[in-house]
């Protein structure tokens, strides 16, 4: 039996998945506890059905893909308008630090990568697809490089990359807290609570939910925030055509996250026009959810069966980097005090998962020992507004060496 599905059904599809995920979350623990997001969940778990019925000889699925593309450029775009470099600047020299160390971690999750790649006799793009694009990247980056691998000629980059994001989105938040933990206690570290210590790191007291939802609910400023997103994406693709005749290979959607990042910073500089970060960040949020959905949805877990060893091993090896990464360097760059532990452990979370597992990870720390007000500034700065753009940048680079 062949399943085929167009564009209206494919999206109707990854809304039930999503259902499906959040459903699930709500109601298993684990899911709550490890920051799993609800696409995910309800795309693993398709795509393990469809890779049952599929080894069976029950059925032949495939998806209308229109959606799922544009949903990502939607995505990536809406990332580039976070790029602000007024908040940036505000954190100073703790983010330019943070966002140095982030860029080592990077360049040592793709060096890893590569070299184990060459280790088991395979490509060396492999160890981009299990390097830095599904690690500091996540679901989001392993999605949209992916298929640039393969169209460079890496078999099955999507589905091995996919599958690096999930484990290291469970290790993130598995080892974040321990390492944070062993850290306050080899070192007897405290927390410094201060009642100006939000003032000081330039942190904005949190809205009412009431408040917030008020804020998001103005459709003129979701109108005018869209709008600024779709100008971005058509003109970004002329720059990404640029880039691509002059014989540069990366993501159709950097052209996007240049343009983006441009709009935004001229309109905080001139004035001229206003700028829609909190509108940006929900309608990027949604896009992200229905692009993961189809692209989960569309894995062939069946091609892993032959990388299950070198994967497994090079992944076991990314986590031990980031564990004595952030215990033996970030710690210690940091300031080797309370908020550089819970910094460290903050990393653990964005640099094998996502953001959210790095907050889900300071707050498990937070909640024991005590708030940690400059932590909460610098790493969501980071995983929001900064390591995104040095991991395209960097893999860029890496990918025109290895074409």
């Amino acid at each position: 039996m062949t399943i085929t599905l167009n564009m209206y059904q494919t999206l109707a599809a990854a809304v039930a998945v999503f259902f499906l995920g959040g459903f699930l979350k709500g109601k298993i623990p684990l899911f709550r506890k490890y920051c799993i997001p609800a696409p995910v969940i309800g795309g693993t778990i398709f795509s393990i059905v469809n890779c049952i019925l599929y080894t069976e000889g029950i059925w032949n699925y495939s998806q209308d893909t229109v959606m799922q593309n544009w949903c990502m450029m939607l995505f990536f775009t809406s990332i580039g308008y976070m790029a602000s470099l007024r908040l940036i600047l505000r954190g100073g020299y703790l983010v330019f630090k943070m966002g140095i160390m982030v860029a080592i971690l990077i360049l040592l999750q793709n060096l890893i990568g590569i070299s184990m790649a060459h280790v088991f006799g395979l490509p060396s793009l492999m160890g981009l697809a299990d390097g830095s694009i599904p690690l500091v990247g996540g679901h989001g980056t392993a999605g949209s490089f992916g298929p640039v691998l393969e169209e460079m000629g890496l078999m099955n980059g999507t589905t091995i990359a996919f599958a690096a994001a999930t484990f290291g989105l469970v290790s993130g938040s598995f080892i974040g807290g321990p390492i944070g933990e062993l850290l306050v206690r080899r070192f007897s570290l405290i927390s410094h609570e201060t009642d100006n210590a939000a003032e000081e790191t330039g942190e904005r007291p949190a809205l009412h939910p009431k408040d917030a939802a008020a804020a998001y609910l103005n459709m003129d400023h979701f109108m005018y925030a869209f709008g600024q997103l779709l100008l971005a994406m058509g003109i970004g693709t002329y720059v990404s055509a640029f880039f691509s005749s002059i014989g540069l290979v990366f993501p159709g959607y950097i052209g996007g996250m240049i343009v983006a990042a441009i709009i935004r910073n001229v309109s905080e500089i001139t004035e001229w026009y206003g700028s829609y970060q909190q509108e940006c960040e929900v309608l990027g949020g949604m896009c992200l959810n229905i692009f993961l959905s189809c692209a989960l949805m569309s894995l062939k877990l069946w091609q892993l069966a032959s990388l299950a060893v070198p994967l497994t091993l090079t992944l076991l090896i990314q986590v031990a980097l980031i564990g004595a990464f952030a215990y033996f360097i970030i710690f210690r760059v940091m300031g080797g005090g309370y908020e550089a532990a819970v910094m460290a452990a903050g990393t653990c979370g964005f640099g094998l998962g996502a953001t959210p597992n790095a907050i889900a990870n300071m707050n498990a720390m937070c909640e024991r020992y005590g708030s940690a007000h400059t932590a909460y500034f610098v790493i969501p700065l980071i995983g929001a507004f900064v390591v995104d753009f040095l991991n395209a940048s960097i893999l860029m680079v890496f990918m025109n060496l290895l074409k």
